[in-house]
């Protein structure tokens, strides 16, 4: 039971400096936004964000490429702009940001010279100053803490509308999520509860699966060295394998590049060996945690940006009753309509 309490963590209840991620902008730049409306319109949360602030460089870090000392002072940097903006509770978007984070503040915890060299590292390149946060949450955290009040708003649920019964979600949550500082995640490492609460809460049923604690399969230098990508696709193939015998209608995750490769390696998978992982040909839709939040709440999916997704999301969308246009699914701003090239395999 105590080493059940070691696993919550307390989430503040409204102020926070906000810092995005670089590959969630890239891939699903509307999730962000989407994340922003909910805390700053839905739930009336004082979340600030500075258009200074820059990446974590935590991809560059893992894949040996930023040293140390630099990362340590690109975070400083952050927590600069972070103290001199007047917040103390840290919100980020990122799960590699997330880990990198509290890398950095238990190394200064336990190694007090290298929180002084940064500082020093710091007021030499930029003349600032910083203080440490209060708290870290990454921005699952968020949604999780305040997902019972969401729901209350909430216009759609988890729920199959033509049969009434809860809609099989799987969750994946990322690596650096928990695995790294288990006592820094809801539920530790093993049963980690911030995407199953989600789910539950908003109507919907967790399917276990054996490789449910599998990698994506992102692995930066597996993904981010060409020859390295079969390592990655394998371990994207082994989670879908092990999950596509329960059926489920969606798939739920909290990491960006988790979510980029669940989602766009099902599409590879299915040009290479002529497979899919669900029973209608379709593919298995891949959400943001942020993504769900939107279509319970309401939100245009294609002004989510779910069209972005390699995989279809009408599946899902029909099941769970949203309404939504077919025909503006590929507009841009000026209403040009720009059909992408339809997969060999994958129904879309």
């Amino acid at each position: 039971m105590q080493t059940w309490k070691d696993y919550q963590k307390q989430v503040p209840d409204n102020h926070f400096f906000y810092v995005r991620s670089c590959i969630r902008q890239s891939f699903f730049p509307g999730a962000e936004v989407a994340f922003l409306r909910i805390m700053q319109e839905y739930l009336k949360k004082d979340v600030f964000e500075d258009k200074r602030h820059t990446t974590c460089t935590g991809i560059g870090y893992h894949s040996d490429i930023i040293p140390l000392e630099t990362i340590m002072t690109v975070v400083a940097r952050q927590l600069a702009l972070m103290t001199e903006a007047g917040y103390k509770n840290l919100l980020v978007s990122c799960v590699t940001s997330f880990g990198i984070y509290l890398e950095i503040l238990d190394m200064w915890h336990h190694f007090p010279d290298k929180l002084a060299q940064t500082r020093e590292a710091l007021w030499r390149a930029t003349r600032r100053e910083f203080e440490v946060p209060q708290v870290v949450v990454h921005a699952s955290d968020a949604i999780y803490h305040f997902r019972d009040e969401l729901f209350n708003m909430a216009q759609y649920s988890l729920v199959n509308q033509e049969t009434g019964q809860p809609l099989n979600g799987v969750e994946h949550v990322g690596c650096h999520y928990a695995k790294i500082f288990p006592q820094k995640g809801f539920g530790g490492a093993e049963f980690p509860t911030v995407l199953t609460g989600i789910i539950e809460s908003w109507g919907g049923r967790v399917v276990d699966y054996p490789e449910r604690r599998h990698c994506c399969g992102f692995g930066f230098r597996h993904y981010l060295v060409q020859a390295n990508r079969g390592y990655s696709v394998s371990n994207s193939k082994v989670k879908f394998e092990s999950m596509a015998p329960y059926n489920p209608d969606f798939i739920l995750t909290n990491c960006p590049g988790c979510n980029m490769f669940l989602d766009r390696w099902q599409y590879t998978l299915s040009e290479i060996n002529g497979v899919t992982y669900d029973r209608d040909g379709r593919g298995i839709p891949v959400l943001t945690f942020e993504e769900a939040a939107g279509l319970v709440l309401g939100f245009d999916p294609w002004v989510l940006g779910l069209q972005m997704h390699q995989v279809g999301v009408e599946s899902l969308l029909d099941k769970m009753g949203v309404r939504y246009s077919a025909k503006t699914k590929y507009y841009l701003g000026n209403k040009n309509e720009v059909k992408p090239e339809k997969p060999s395999v994958l129904m879309v």
